[in-house]
């Protein structure tokens, strides 16, 4: 048994799902909706050029939340994934994760994204294992602070080794599939890195290394 690792936005869904919460509070009335999907928008910019600072992101993106319990948030998110969420999962990825069920592959999504949007879209794609960015809660709310390394370019590396340890798991034969060149560090690591509709830095470092290149729909 081996490893299949996926990152989640743009590679397993058609979109990113922190931006399209973003747009969802917006809807919601929970933040000033022109103002919010603006800066969401600069701040993704910057993350699609390998220029972002996660933890501005991170501060940006969770003010909404502060003061908000876990539940309160899990209950708006359930609705959230299916009605906005699994229309975009891609057909393709649905059939890779299937291919690596019937192989006995340990399936687990590592993504750039808050651990409560990850897991609730894990869980709809048939997936239990996740490692995302971990929300801080104080007094039962969310605090709008994160906790322990993230899970952003070498932050993912750093959290996966971690993983691997605790579970007695190695990268032998293990797949990573991802979009970004923000995950280049981990592509680096593993046997088989697998590129999903690349962004044109990561298409080009591909090529360039010979690494398959999906389309995915």
């Amino acid at each position: 048994m081996a490893l299949a690792i996926f990152d989640l936005d743009d590679t397993l869904i058609d979109g990113d799902c922190a931006s399209l919460w973003s747009q969802h509070m917006a809807n919601l009335g929970w933040v000033d909706g022109e103002s919010f999907v603006r800066k969401d928008t600069e701040l993704m910019a910057l993350y699609a050029e390998g220029k972002l600072a996660m933890e501005d992101y991170m501060a940006f993106s969770l003010a909404p939340l502060v003061g908000r319990t876990a539940e309160e948030v899990e209950f708006v998110v359930g609705p959230f994934v299916e009605d906005v969420i699994e229309p975009l999962i891609h057909s393709d990825a649905t059939r890779c994760l299937a291919r690596h069920r019937e192989d006995g592959d340990r399936l687990l999504i590592i993504s750039a994204s808050a651990h409560f949007l990850v897991s609730a879209i894990a869980e709809r794609l048939g997936v239990e294992e996740v490692l995302a960015i971990e929300l801080e809660e104080q007094h039962g709310c969310y605090s709008g602070r994160t906790r322990g390394v993230l899970t952003y370019r070498d932050g993912k590396v750093t959290r996966l080794q971690a993983w691997l340890e605790e579970h007695g798991e190695s990268l032998d034969g293990a797949h990573f599939y991802s979009d970004s060149r923000n995950d280049l560090p981990l592509l680096t690591q593993v046997p088989h890195p697998r590129v999903v509709n690349p962004d044109p830095t990561l298409r080009a470092h591909a090529e360039g290394a010979g690494w398959p290149v999906l389309s995915w729909r």
